[in-house]
């Protein structure tokens, strides 16, 4: 190593691998300002490490090397360094080209790397004066402790103390304050009670005449979800046979104080509009937000005519990523009431003349529902299926099923047995028809570059075993594991998943909902070629579902 000042050069030069490691390809493609954030962040931590591994040499009172030795140690390792950072800077377009054709996306003629390079410099510059504060900070306290205790226990004292007001500050002052905002603002988004809009006049629809469900509580995820959809002459219109209007029951969080609470009510609801009349009858659990993807339940409204009931719960206010978070516990509490308040009613109804049972959720929607399905509603008088799309990584089914995939089968797409029980759809393969099931029919609904669904918190050490395989056809191939880089830069894809184009990242939609509900809920007099036709009538993308 190399004594004296000059010794910053070292930890500078690991901050460049970093930053030009970042500008290799992940799931999701990334735009200049994006780039130029994570390049930064990533240049700051490797030299965060670079100056720990340094602070470990002097500690361990190593030798050092000494002026002329120093400068030639010095042009050795920088010439290489700069030779990688041009080759990345150079590929930089190519590899997030390349992404972007796979997604079916305009590439694009420069990645602004001027401005790139800026951005991650001035993150880079702001982070590392982050870091001299806190060491300016650090040297004070533990100088103050001199007077009291030994050097050695000052030090680390001194450390222990700065570590515990950053967490106080960031906790107790400005993180609080940046949560309360949020809530706040997604809360008045909402348009709960004195700003909601005049509730419907019929009795035939939650939160309308009659209604147990009070409209204003619903907010605006709720109220766009029951009033909108297919209605019975537009199933009829598709089908060319009699429909029915489809039930949706929906209770907002301000319904009521406590999960049970909002379960009983919705399900009271779900009685009053006839909901166990129907042939089909569907849990589903909504986004953080609350909100429920039109393309998932609009689609299966079609393919049964109508004849059928959809209960749902809110559970949150917070974008999916912030809850589960912050409110990791509040959708999985939900789910578990609400799953288990409608399956211990339907259990008490003749088998004959109920209704299929069927569990949904999308995203943090589908975590939760999981959570929620239990034992109980597997093995005690079981549910017909599940529909589970987009599955967050930490879904504890998700990932006791995934590990036991057959060996040879692809991590992103795997064959459960013999696919009696278990089986996984994605944008370019469905999940197998409705023929070949046992009595249970639980179906996955993925895209291979999910980052919601694929990420691995191990990835900061190890690659994740989907990036040792063969790559997907929406995945670059150029993209390659790189320890702690990978990790970040799978992070940022998490934040940019809704952002992917219809049928990749997160950003699941109608067309690609179809053939998965078909094999869950095999509907009466339903072809291949009605399949294809609801695809393209409902190919209104991730935002727009199928609309009458």
């Amino acid at each position: 190593m190399i004594k004296g000042t000059g010794l910053a050069v070292l930890p500078l030069l690991l901050g460049l691998l970093f930053l030009a490691a970042s500008l290799t390809p992940s799931l999701i493609p990334r735009e200049w300002l994006v780039q130029g954030v994570l390049g930064g962040l990533v240049m700051a931590l490797g030299y965060l490490i670079g100056r720990i591994i340094m602070g470990l040499w002097w500690v361990m009172e190593l030798p050092t090397l000494q002026e002329r030795a120093a400068l030639i140690f010095y042009a050795i390792l920088t010439l290489p360094v700069i030779v990688v950072v041009i080759i990345c800077l150079g590929k930089a377009d190519d590899w997030q080209n390349g992404i972007r054709s796979r997604m079916g996306m305009d590439t694009v003629d420069s990645s602004e790397t001027i401005r790139m390079l800026l951005v991650a410099a001035v993150v880079f510059a702001v982070l590392v004066l982050v870091g001299a504060l806190l060491r300016v900070a650090f040297d004070y306290l533990r100088h103050r402790l001199y007077r009291f205790m030994p050097a050695r226990t000052a030090n680390i004292a001194g450390f222990l103390l700065t570590v515990f007001i950053v967490v106080v500050v960031t906790r107790d002052g400005v993180l609080d304050k940046v949560i309360a905002n949020l809530d706040k603002s997604v809360t008045v988004a909402q348009h709960l009670f004195d700003t909601a809009p005049p509730a419907p006049s019929g009795a035939g629809i939650a939160g309308g005449k009659s209604s147990l469900i009070a409209w204003g509580a619903m907010g605006q995820p709720g109220r766009d979800y029951v009033t909108t959809g297919p209605s019975a002459a537009a199933i009829s219109q598709f089908t060319g046979r009699e429909a029915l209007q489809p039930i949706r029951v929906y209770a907002g969080l301000a319904q009521a104080e406590t999960p049970q609470e909002r379960a009983d009510i919705a399900l009271a609801e779900l009685k009053r509009l006839g909901g166990f009349d129907r042939k089909v009858l569907i849990v589903a659990l909504p986004t953080g937000t609350g909100w429920l993807d039109p393309g998932a339940v609009d689609t299966v409204e079609y393919m049964h005519g109508g004849d059928i009931a959809t209960i749902a719960v809110q559970y949150s206010y917070l974008q999916s990523p912030l809850a589960l978070i912050l409110e990791t516990r509040s959708g999985l509490d939900q789910a578990r009431e609400l799953i288990s308040t409608v399956h211990s009613y339907w259990k008490t109804l003749p088998r004959r003349t109920r209704p299929k049972l069927y569990i949904h959720g999308l995203s943090l929607g589908a975590w939760a529902s999981m959570h929620g399905t239990g034992l109980f509603a597997l093995l005690d008088d079981p549910i017909n299926g599940a529909l589970w799309a987009g599955p967050p990584f930490p879904s504890a089914m998700w990932n006791g099923i995934n590990a036991e995939r057959t060996p040879d089968s692809p991590y992103v797409r795997p064959t459960i047995g013999d696919g009696q029980l278990v089986r996984f759809a994605s944008h370019t393969n469905d999940a197998g028809g409705p023929a070949g099931w046992g009595d249970m029919r639980l179906v996955f609904l993925q895209y291979s570059s999910d980052p919601i669904v694929f990420y691995e918190a191990a990835s900061v050490f190890r690659a994740p075993e989907w990036m040792r395989e063969p790559a997907a056809v929406d995945v670059s191939p150029d993209m390659i594991f790189i320890p702690i880089v990978t990790q970040f830069q799978l992070a940022v894809d998490m934040a940019l998943a809704n952002s992917a184009p219809d049928g990749h990242g997160h950003a699941y939609y109608g067309p690609d909902y179809v053939r998965p509900w078909v094999a869950v809920t095999d509907p009466d007099n339903w072809t291949d070629a009605d399949s294809t036709r609801l695809a393209a009538h409902c190919d209104g993308g991730f935002h727009q579902g199928c609309r009458n």
